[in-house]
């Protein structure tokens, strides 16, 4: 079948939130000190609303399924991000950031109604049974797939370590079904990968930012420089949804100098006006070991290069709007995503949670990303035709403003239709694989950090 075809990705039972979520703390109780006074004959209505409800509905509906709707209702109707976490959400939170989880290890899709294999991950259950990017997974155990969603899937394939489940894969040359018993694991996601593309020159990749990325990117530099130090770095962003904030503000760190300002964030309570530099302080988070004490020290003043697209949003936007603005990196590719603004999970109790906008954050000129995104100093199409079309934050319902440039969305919009013909679905599905040999933009930042190295030896 053709690989035009895939419509959903995902990684298989990572539990990562994937969409735009940066998360600034996890408070442990809201302040409950300085109750806001209760609307009186709101509530009388909510009470009514909810009578009625019990009394007229067609079927019997428990309390605490219809609070829990109100409470969900109540926060997604204020904007995109901010949501009621039940206990498997608020887990898969929780798992997503720290990068491991319980499963058999597979990049999947949906194709034709059945999970499509993108690619095993190395050294998993999926990868040691032989399990191949092409099979479709037509049951799991004894359930039919089709007409499964891709959410369904996920969460029959995830499960505890050491449990069993029956996979079912029709594959191509093959007249039979393959069948494959697979036994869970913790399987750790690798928010960063790297490798040398030319002689003396790097590439980086961050997926997402977790809890162990920042030191991660140290360790990979260090292995980028085994045979000396680089002439040039692209560090690619792309499609990087975000993550923890204290993630970016160490790999922002890795790059600039010691206590230079990041990110700053502002909102209505005290905790929400902070600055964060690259220091210690702000990017260490319960550990004393300073990882950044082991970063080669050719990495602050290699020259880099950046790539970001319509998919780099949150605390990707972060740390290229910090390395542009201190004039560290050049920025390439397309415009980013747009989402300037952070979420703080407040626990409910020990299971559930909300996720509450509770800041916008700006990068260190003072510049609000909020539905506009950050723009490349170059910009390079994703192919030689042109970028795919892409959802980004001003498109959301009830997203935030930008407080500090108003006709940002405007921009942003006109920004995305000059960025080249639209591709419809299954042409943006089949796109490119990032750091291939058919990456174009990546082809083009290692042609500028040539130019660069160039023009520094001539002077």
């Amino acid at each position: 079948m053709p690989s035009s075809k895939l419509k959903q990705f995902g990684l298989v039972m990572t539990g990562v939130v994937a969409g735009v979520m940066i998360s600034l703390n996890f408070s442990a109780n809201a302040d409950k000190t300085a109750l806001a006074p209760l609307p009186v004959e709101e509530l009388r209505a909510f009470a009514d609303v909810f009578n009625a409800i019990k009394q007229g509905y067609v079927e019997p509906v428990d309390d605490k399924k219809l609070v829990t709707h109100a409470i969900s209702g109540m926060l997604s109707g204020l904007d995109p991000h901010s949501a009621y976490l039940d206990a498997e959400a608020f887990k898969d939170l929780q798992v997503g950031t720290q990068g491991e989880f319980g499963g058999l290890g597979i990049e999947v899709g949906m194709e034709d109604g059945f999970v499509k294999v993108v690619s095993p991950i190395e050294d998993t259950p999926a990868f040691r049974a032989g399990v191949k990017a092409g099979d479709l997974i037509v049951k799991l155990d004894d359930t039919p797939v089709k007409g499964m969603s891709l959410n369904d899937a996920v969460k029959r394939m995830r499960g505890k370590p050491k449990t069993d489940i029956t996979l079912t894969i029709m594959r191509k040359g093959e007249v039979r079904p393959v069948i494959v018993t697979l036994t869970r694991e913790v399987i750790k996601v690798q928010s960063v990968k790297s490798k040398v593309v030319e002689p003396g020159y790097g590439y980086l990749r961050v997926a997402q930012f977790q809890e162990n990325t920042a030191s991660s990117v140290v360790t990979h530099l260090q292995k980028l420089a085994k045979d000396g130090e680089l002439k040039g770095l692209v560090l690619d962003l792309r499609n990087d949804p975000g993550g923890l904030l204290h993630g970016a503000v160490g790999v922002a760190a890795a790059f600039l100098p010691v206590n230079t300002l990041v990110v700053s964030t502002d909102g209505r309570t005290e905790d929400a006006k902070r600055e964060f530099r690259a220091s210690s302080d702000d990017y260490l988070r319960g550990s004393r070991d300073d990882f950044l004490r082991a970063l080669p020290k050719w990495a602050r003043d290699v020259p880099m290069v950046v790539l970001v697209n319509g998919g780099s949003a949150s605390a990707s936007e972060i740390v290229a709007g910090a390395l542009q603005d201190h004039k560290r990196a050049v920025i390439m590719g397309t415009q980013s995503f747009g989402k300037g603004s952070v979420q703080t999970i407040l626990p409910l109790n020990n299971t559930t949670a909300i996720k509450l906008t509770t800041a916008r954050y700006y990068t260190p000129s003072g510049r609000s990303i909020q539905a506009k995104g950050i723009e490349p100093d170059i910009v390079v199409e994703e192919s030689t035709n042109g970028s795919a079309k892409r959802i980004r934050e001003a498109d959301l319902d009830g997203h935030l403003g930008n407080d500090r440039d108003p006709e940002a969305e405007r921009k942003a919009r006109e920004a995305q239709d000059a960025q080249g013909a639209a591709e419809d679905e299954a042409a943006q599905a089949a796109r490119f694989e990032q750091a291939g040999k058919d990456d174009y933009q990546l082809g083009q930042a290692i042609n500028l950090l040539k130019g660069l190295q160039i023009v520094q030896n001539k002077k």
